[in-house]
C-alpha cells in the first residue's frame, strides 16, 4: 500500500515537472528572436610607398658580332688579245763589268763563279705588242750568298719605260749557284744581263 502512495506521488512530481517545462518552452517560443551583433569590419590601409614593385633587372643584349671580313675577289688574268702575233724572246745574255770574264749567252764558265740554275722568261707587255713595240733592256744586278738576285738597276733601256717592269720581274725570279771562295758562298757584283723584246708574225 506504501509502496503504491509513493508511485502516484512520484508520477504527480514527474508529470507537473513536464508540464512546467513544456510551458517554459511555449514561451520562449513567443519572444521575438534577438538582434545579431553587428559585423567587425578590419580596415587594411596600405600605402603606396610602402609597396614597391619588385623591379628585375635584365641584362643588356650581347654585343653584335663582329662583322665578317669582304672577300676579295679573285684576280682575273690578263686579257689575251687574240689577233696578237707572237712572241718571242731572244736569249739572254749576261755579261760582267770589270775582270770578271763572262761573255755569251752561255752560262758562267769561271771556276768558283756563279752558275745559273733557273731562268724565267720575261712576259711581254700586253700593250707593247698591240702596239707592236719592240725594244732590250740591260740591266745591272748582284747575285747573293743564297743564290738569290739583288740590287736591281736598269742601266739602258729601248724604248724607255716599256719594258723596264717586267724585265726586273722576271730577273727576281732568276736562281743561280753562288760564287764561291775557299769553300764560301760570296756576293757576287756588278753583272749585267740584256733581255731582248722581239715579235715574230
Amino acid at each position: 500500500m506504501l509502496r503504491l502512495l509513493i508511485s502516484i506521488l512520484l508520477g504527480i512530481a514527474v508529470t507537473f515537472g513536464l508540464f512546467v517545462f513544456m510551458a517554459e518552452l511555449i514561451a520562449n517560443s513567443g519572444r521575438p528572436p534577438e538582434e545579431p551583433s553587428p559585423p567587425v569590419v578590419i580596415d587594411l590601409v596600405v600605402k603606396a610607398n610602402e609597396a614597391k614593385p619588385n623591379v628585375r633587372k635584365t641584362p643588356p643584349p650581347p654585343p653584335p658580332p663582329p662583322p665578317t671580313p669582304p672577300k676579295t675577289p679573285p684576280v682575273e688574268p690578263e686579257p689575251v688579245v687574240s689577233d696578237a702575233p707572237s712572241i718571242s724572246l731572244t736569249a739572254p745574255v749576261i755579261e760582267t763589268g770589270g775582270t770578271s770574264g763572262f761573255s755569251g749567252p752561255a752560262a758562267i764558265n769561271r771556276d768558283g763563279d756563279a752558275q745559273p740554275i733557273v731562268r724565267i722568261e720575261p712576259k711581254y707587255p700586253i700593250k707593247a705588242a698591240r702596239d707592236g713595240k719592240e725594244g732590250y733592256v740591260i740591266m745591272r744586278f748582284t747575285i747573293n750568298e743564297l743564290g738569290g738576285v739583288d740590287d736591281i738597276e736598269v742601266i739602258e733601256a729601248q724604248p724607255k719605260r716599256v719594258f723596264d717592269k717586267e724585265a726586273k720581274r722576271a730577273l727576281r725570279k732568276w736562281k743561280y749557284k753562288p760564287k764561291v771562295v775557299e769553300g764560301k758562298a760570296m756576293k757576287q757584283f756588278g753583272l749585267t744581263v740584256r733581255l731582248d723584246f722581239s715579235l715574230e708574225k
